[in-house]
């Protein structure tokens, strides 16, 4: 099944993402030439990284009855050095003082499963083309 996201460009270094009728706003930081004003596309993926592990969190505690509104969690990121890439991801669980013991591999084994990881482990393959002028 195809989806589809538009990309358009308001002026700066903003970048507008239309996607299942949502506008996901993007700009470059200062230091990059942007105003700030809103996370930049990097940013983005970081926290669709986190926020797909906390669903995951928050269902897992939800399905069992387990309280979760003193739940969250800490992702932290390292940096190679030379590469500048992102060479690990640190999640840390913060869960609450109730949560039974017995469940803690069941749900690291739950929050590997995060559906943003499971396509990082497994990249789709990138095609690019371009269409000049008014092509469609």
């Amino acid at each position: 099944m195809e989806k589809e996201l538009r990309v358009f460009f308001p002026g700066g270094k903003r970048i507008y993402a239309e996607y299942k009728g949502f506008v996901i706003k993007t700009d470059q930081a200062v230091y990059a030439g942007g105003d700030g004003e809103t996370p930049a596309p990097f940013d983005l993926f970081l926290a669709s990284i986190a926020t797909c592990v906390g669903i995951y969190v928050l269902s897992f505690c939800q399905n069992r009855g387990i309280p979760f509104e003193k739940a969250g969690l800490v992702m932290r990121t390292i940096k190679n050095p030379d590469s500048r890439m992102i060479e690990r991801i640190l999640i840390e669980l913060h869960l609450p003082s109730e949560f039974p013991e017995k469940y803690k591999r069941a749900i690291i084994k739950s929050v590997n499963k995060c559906s943003v990881k499971e396509h990082m482990l497994k990249p789709p393959t990138f095609e690019v083309e371009t269409r000049i002028g008014d092509e469609s």
